[in-house]
């Protein structure tokens, strides 16, 4: 009897399934070793299955969570795929039936560029082989919004499982006893966890070479936000695709690397204003991606906008000797300062785009070699500097050098600077060494510059304060390792084309060079968009941690985010009081008849008793739903209020919070589904509706619009609250500073919304 049930189910949707519109592809790319499609949602689709064929596998299916529903389209990336040409096919789900497809043109898959110190040694960090693909028995985690503090996973070595939240579980990989390499991919927009170290994500495997662990962003829009993301005592790391921005965490990095980390790789990442420091150099947020006390790191294709200080490299190491990190194809971005700033290290600096930077480029410092090779500058004020010599102390006013007060980046002791083949426009001052037209150039020189590659820097070169020599690391076959370099020119377009997130990101931005080239200010309007930002994503359609095939497995529960369909809805007869949504504490009976329920042959029930309890939590609007025997007409204690069945069911609203359904009289439930009115988001999607402000500009006063009186918040740029109000009144700003302001109100239904102001 229920096979048959379930077969007339299947026959009488199977026409309409095969009816409905196959989706319309609005856009699919290949990228690097990821490919994306995105398409308007068909009519009636409860979910969709989207599968990819290229690299050797024909209609491999995408886990759920890689799909994703931005209100007026859904996205799916493909992730983990082997340089190709490949397709992704789209198939709406209607009924649990799939329907027509729509499969993509033929999409080219580049390979990631895999260069520099990180990948020495035979080393390849992170949880992906060097072909792209996830390594064997990896854990893959997906953490969003909603399930940051939930996600949970048995960890080897930890001192209590499951390991619950995302940093539990970090904390759990930190003896490294376990060996499994770990991928966790964010989705969207994630705020602070309730379990963090100083405000930071910390990754440590202490030094398991056996070990790896990536931290990545799915898309163009996964961003880590208020938060920093540090990483210590670690090897075989590697974070890339992830934005971040508004950090404020006590060490003040958006990604910071400290002691004893080896082959590390971050790429690929965008690095946004943090909140402003107590210093002054840290208006627009402490470091954007420092390094201290590692080697064996590369830095590459990352993007920097308009960052105070990008890259930190060494503190207080006070040695030269083993100290091994690659920059290359950075976009400095309008950023102003540290490109990199370096001690004592060997650093490799070539193919990075310097675009409008105020203040410097490069800088050594400490007795550090560094490497600077085939670096495109464009309006960067002072491109390399040696500390405490040359650029460093030179006055343009007088013509002569200042040690006391000139120098520009450092007082320390100098390192030296080997350049070739960089092409430089719009600078300031740069002084090679021995170039006629400058004062005693052979002492004063911010720069030793080579005709070939391979050419040494003399042992009789050295740095005017601290007499530093260069140790010529990068002609050292026993050390440096293979690549090939593009042109200053074709390093350029490449930067642009790759650097940061998938296609440049979810956030745009466009800087005006005649203003912003030679401003190291705060942009006010480009900090107001950050600390007003919130994504674009409604839901995902996964909920569950997975392990790719041949894998060994997680062990426990989590990632995913969105609405969970697939456990708000509790088949009694199919999962039992088992349940992630629900807490069920009662009996089962399999003896009290049978209910069929939309094409389901529902056997087993829960019985209503005074013990019996059902609790769950709803962050939104929902209706819930519940199916009895079909002849039952009674009451059901609804969060202690009688509610009455009709025909053994019952639907009613519920608002957001915490609820419970417990016994009025007996009864027996079969079935019960909770369905939000609206997808949950961290902003309501698309629907036309916004704070209308008037006016704006404005000088005394103001008025919030909205289509309820609601209370509201007005912000500074940096985060900070002024005042709060109430919309549709008058709005008193004479005691407000002139300025870029932001007003949040939650609406009715919790979604945070958000405007702008000026103050005049």
């Amino acid at each position: 009897m229920k096979h048959l049930f379930s077969l007339l189910f299947l026959l009488l949707l199977s026409p309409l399934a095969l009816r409905a519109q196959a989706p319309t592809v609005l856009e699919s790319s290949g990228w690097l070793e990821t490919a994306y499609v995105r398409w308007t949602p068909v009519a009636n689709a409860q979910s969709y299955n989207v599968y990819y064929t290229g690299g050797g596998l024909v209609n491999q299916k995408l886990d759920d969570q890689l799909i994703r529903n931005y209100g007026t389209f859904y996205r799916a990336d493909a992730l983990g795929l082997t340089p190709g040409s490949y397709t992704l096919k789209v198939a709406p789900v209607i009924g649990g039936v799939e329907g027509a497809a729509t499969t993509t043109s033929a999409l080219t898959v580049l390979a990631q560029d895999r260069t520099g110190f990180a990948f020495s040694n035979g080393r390849v960090p992170g949880a992906y082989n060097a072909n792209g693909t996830v390594k064997t028995n990896a854990v893959i985690l997906y953490i969003t919004q909603n399930t940051k503090n939930t996600v949970s996973l048995n960890v080897t070595g930890a001192t209590t499982n499951p390991c619950v939240g995302l940093q539990t579980i970090l904390d759990g990989f930190k003896k490294g006893r376990d060996a499994r390499p770990l991928l966790v991919r964010f989705i969207g927009q994630i705020t602070d966890l309730t379990y963090m170290l100083g405000g930071d994500i910390v990754i440590e495997n202490n030094n398991l070479a056996s070990g790896a662990i990536t931290l990545e962003g799915v898309g163009n829009d996964a961003v880590a936000d208020g938060f920093g993301i540090r990483i210590k005592g670690a090897s075989n790391i590697e974070i890339r695709n992830i934005g971040t921005m508004n950090t404020d965490s006590d060490e003040g990095d958006n990604i910071g690397l400290q002691q004893d980390n080896d082959y590390i790789w971050v790429h690929n990442c965008d690095y946004f204003y943090g909140h402003a420091g107590s210093a002054a150099d840290q208006v627009k947020g402490d470091g954007a991606l420092d390094c201290k006390k590692s080697t064996y790191v590369t830095f590459s294709y990352n993007h920097f906008w308009d960052s105070g200080k990008c890259n930190l490299l060494g503190l207080s190491e006070n040695t030269t000797q083993g100290l091994y990190i690659t920059y290359h194809h950075n976009w400095y971005d309008h950023s102003d300062s540290r490109h990199p700033r370096v001690r004592f290290y060997s650093a490799h600096v070539y193919n990075n785009y310097y675009d409008g930077n105020a203040k410097y480029g490069s800088g050594s410092t400490e007795g550090s070699s560094v490497f600077m090779e085939g670096n495109y500058f464009r309006n960067c004020k002072y491109p390399m500097l040696t500390s405490m010599q040359g650029t460093d102390v030179f006055n343009p006013v007088t013509m002569t050098n200042n040690y006391t007060t000139q120098p520009i980046f450092s007082n320390e002791d100098g390192g030296t600077i080997k350049a070739f083949d960089n092409y430089m426009t719009g600078q300031t001052r740069f002084v090679p060494y021995g170039a006629t037209g400058y004062p005693n150039s052979t002492v004063d020189f911010d720069a030793y510059v080579v005709t070939t590659r391979t050419q040494t820097v003399p042992a009789t070169v050295l740095s005017a304060y601290g007499r530093n020599a260069y140790n010529n690391f990068d002609t050292n076959a026993a050390v440096m390792y293979t690549y090939t370099p593009d042109s200053p020119t074709a390093a350029r377009t490449n930067t642009m084309l790759y650097a940061g997130r998938v296609k440049g990101g979810d956030f745009q931005w466009t800087f005006n060079n005649a203003v912003d080239d030679a401003s190291s200010a705060v942009n006010l309007p480009l900090q107001a968009a950050l600390v007003g930002y919130t994504t674009g994503l409604v839901s995902v359609q996964g909920v569950t941690v997975v392990t790719p095939p041949g894998g060994g497995g997680g062990g426990g529960t989590g990632g995913g985010g969105g609405t969970n369909t697939s456990d708000m809805l509790h088949n009694f007869t199919l999962s039992g009081t088992t349940s992630t949504f629900y807490t069920i504490t009662g009996n089962l009976s399999t003896s009290q008849g049978t209910v069929v329920y939309n094409g389901l042959n529902l056997t087993q029930c829960l019985k209503l008793e005074s013990t019996t309890n059902v609790a769950f939590t709803t962050t939104a609007t929902a209706t819930l739903t519940l199916v009895f025997n079909d002849a039952f007409s009674g009451t059901v204690k609804i969060d202690n209020v009688n509610q009455t069945v009709a025909s053994g069911r019952l639907s009613m609203n519920i608002a957001a919070g915490t609820h419970q359904i417990t016994k009025n009289v007996t009864a027996n439930i079969y079935y019960m589904s909770t369905v939000y009115a609206a997808p949950l988001a961290t902003r309501n999607p698309l629907d036309g509706l916004a704070i209308k402000v008037y006016p704006n500009p404005a000088t005394d006063e103001v008025t919030v619009a909205w289509k309820s009186k609601q209370p509201f918040s007005l912000y500074s740029i940096t985060g900070s609250l002024v005042k709060t109000g109430l919309t549709n009144q008058s709005f008193d700003l004479k005691d407000v500073k002139p300025g870029v302001y932001l007003i949040r109100l939650r609406d009715e239904d919790g979604y945070l919304r958000t405007s702008q102001l000026l103050k005049q």
